[in-house]
């Protein structure tokens, strides 16, 4: 329920504001007109409006959404009629976002809107391919079977995702854990030695001198680090706010050795499997390549797809310009031209997205396998290499003891 401000106009003519209590502005709408009110103005109170609308993240998370799709598409296709299908689901589901969203969807399609137009006002919750596809199967009367590829879709989504942060998730906690560790050691071990060090009024090995120095810093001068890797953060959210900046952190994305091949591969999964479901749901295809446009996720990408909607606009086949983007290998653009001659442009889509959503599997599975004792072998030298620091001097000074 949400907090409504309204001014009406009372049998007395005289106007009155207040404060009302209902699931949407309609109902609210309703409610007043019911007691006879004249009403001149409805608002949802202010505060109320961003408690409800700012989330951080994305408010829904994917898995909740899979199953609403999935059970949703169920419900559909065993007779239950698209009110009572809601209704069910909202009390049903483990996200509240999504709860307060179908309650009030559920409210608008029994008072004769239709279910597109009452999940586009959330367009927090159902993103712009649900709704879109939503509206294609409404218009040609295959709802049920537009939900199940709907369903199918954000599944094999969120599989590519979670596979691609994966490959990401053990490299990032195995250098987190070096960086860790050789600060432990910088900063706890190493200065128990100092004085030893300067004892033996020798000139000291170059990495033991290197260690002392950074040993010396994380000490006294952490400050320091604290501010350039605030600096760095800053510059980063700063520099992705302008789309220069935002297209050439995607373009490092993509030319990152290994992880950026891995990269493009999920990002041409998702925008082929997001092309195919939308074409193969009737939704047209330069509205299909604006979303794809947004879903996929990567400026550089993003831009191509771009210029090979213009190029569509202008009769062009939508094979052309993707021909000429390096991010696009042949295997694409030949399956995409092979699409567009045959006429079955949503199932060649399909098989790429196939293809590379196994590729992405395949490609994590082998880099597991390699990262693992590469990096082991990083963290050994880089304690190694600390513990030498340490041990060479000493050594040192027990030839010349002997």
């Amino acid at each position: 329920m949400s907090e409504y401000l309204y001014e009406v106009r009372g049998s007395s003519g005289k106007q009155l504001k207040g404060k009302i209590s209902a699931s949407d502005k309609s109902t609210a709408v309703e409610e007043l007109r019911k007691k006879g009110y004249i009403v001149l103005s409805v608002k949802e109170e202010q505060f109320k409006a961003l408690k409800t609308e700012i989330y951080i993240g994305n408010p829904v998370k994917t898995i909740h959404f899979i199953v609403y799709c999935r059970q949703f598409a169920t419900l559909i296709r065993a007779g239950v009629n698209i009110v009572e299908a809601t209704s069910i689901l909202a009390s049903q589901t483990e996200s509240k976002p999504l709860r307060k969203a179908l309650v009030q969807v559920a409210s608008n399609i029994s008072k004769g809107v239709s279910f597109s137009s009452s999940i586009s006002e959330h367009k927090k919750i159902f993103p712009p391919m649900f709704v879109n596809m939503v509206r294609a199967g409404e218009e040609t009367g295959d709802l049920e079977g537009t939900l199940e590829r709907l369903a199918k879709f954000f599944e094999k989504e969120h599989v590519t995702r979670e596979k691609i942060k994966s490959a990401m998730t053990y490299p990032a906690t195995v250098g987190g854990l070096s960086i860790v560790a050789v600060i432990y050691l910088l900063k706890s071990v190493v200065p128990q030695f100092v004085t030893t060090f300067e004892s033996l009024h020798a000139e000291l090995p170059l990495i033991t001198r290197v260690v002392l120095k950074l040993s010396y810093s994380i000490q006294h001068q952490w400050f320091l680090w604290l501010v350039i890797l605030l600096a760095v953060i800053i510059a980063y959210q700063v520099v992705k706010r302008f789309e220069a900046g935002a297209y050439g952190i995607d373009y490092l994305k993509l030319r990152i050795p290994i992880f950026g091949k891995l990269k493009q591969k999920g990002s041409i999964a998702l925008m082929t499997r997001t092309l195919s479901s939308l074409y193969s749901s009737a939704v047209p295809v330069l509205q299909s390549l604006a979303i794809v446009e947004e879903v996929v996720g990567n400026k550089v990408i993003g831009g191509f797809i771009k210029k090979s909607a213009e190029s569509l606009r202008q009769g062009n086949p939508l094979s052309e310009p993707l021909k000429q983007a390096w991010v696009f290998p042949p295997l694409v653009t030949q399956m995409i031209s092979i699409g567009e001659e045959t006429g079955a442009l949503d199932q060649m889509l399909e098989k790429v997205a196939d293809f590379y959503e196994m590729d992405v599997e395949n490609t994590v599975d082998r880099l597991k396998s390699l990262l693992e004792p590469l990096l082991l072998v990083l963290l050994s030298g880089l304690v190694g290499a600390i513990v030498a620091a340490i041990m060479l001097p000493m050594f040192s000074m027990y030839d010349k003891l002997g």
